[in-house]
């Protein structure tokens, strides 16, 4: 049974929407997955991906922001009978599947930052040289301080804590191959990584108990692998597969 959301106002069920689609958006437009008519709710409000049996909601910066359990947050990693908070409405997540993520799952993510502008001229002598893109960056989107997930580490790809291995299986690493970042790597230690530009492009990788797998999330384009576009189903990773996201690429291999 898929998990779903129960939409309602002042306790009042409006409509039942099960979780059928990798990714579904939530906002007042028509043109969403589920539409809610109210002018509290932005165009595009929220966005929630499926993998699995686990899913997370983020905020697509909406005016108004969501809440869930009664406190404001960015991103969030549902557990059943949370409810989520948007205007006046709630939508209260069901999900009687056992599942073997946590919360810390989504701590780790991967941003493809666009190119930054210089200022002011290059020095003398260096005519001609291309502006430095700090093309990756790594932030830290903690469930149990929303402040704190909004917050992004620009510029270089930043070393973190190693999380407790609870799956079994190798390790996964992702290594960039193009761009001012190339041979930064990031271990794939937690069941949800996702890679990207948000509004650009944005995939997720989720760690499985047969292997990782790659997900398009957000884009009109989709990621490649290996020089083929991938479709909008998962698709799994084998050693030494070469990723193309956001203009960048990069390795993913099993560490030895």
């Amino acid at each position: 049974m898929a998990a779903k959301l129960i939409l309602s106002m002042d306790g009042a069920v409006i409509k039942e929407y099960p979780l059928n689609k990798e990714r579904m958006t939530i906002g007042r437009k028509p043109h969403n997955d589920i539409a809610i008519d109210n002018l509290a709710v932005s165009g595009e409000h929220a966005a929630i991906v499926t993998i699995l049996h686990d899913s997370f909601l983020e905020d697509l910066d909406s005016t108004n922001g969501l809440e869930v359990n009664g406190a404001p947050t960015k991103k969030h990693f549902l557990q059943n009978n949370d409810v989520i908070g948007i205007g006046k409405y709630k939508l209260k997540y069901i999900n009687d599947q056992v599942t073997q993520s946590s919360p810390a799952d989504f701590e780790k993510t991967m941003v493809l930052k666009a190119p930054v502008k210089q200022p002011a001229p290059a020095a003398p002598g260096a005519a001609g040289k291309p502006a430095e893109a700090p093309a990756f960056s790594q932030t830290q989107a903690n469930v149990a301080k929303p402040a704190a997930a909004a917050a992004e580490t620009t510029g270089k790809l930043e070393a973190m804590q190693p999380a407790a291995q609870a799956a079994a299986g190798p390790i996964a690493v992702v290594q960039v191959l193009t761009g001012a970042n190339a041979g930064k790597e990031l271990e794939l230690v937690k069941n949800l990584t996702t890679l990207g530009k948000p509004g650009v492009q944005v995939a997720v990788l989720t760690r499985r108990p047969h292997g990782y797998f790659i997900t398009h999330v957000e884009g009109a384009n989709h990621p490649t692998v290996n020089g083929t576009q991938l479709s909008d189903q998962p698709h799994q990773l084998n050693d030494h597969d070469v990723i193309e996201l956001a203009g960048v690429k990069m390795e993913f291999y099993y560490k030895g």
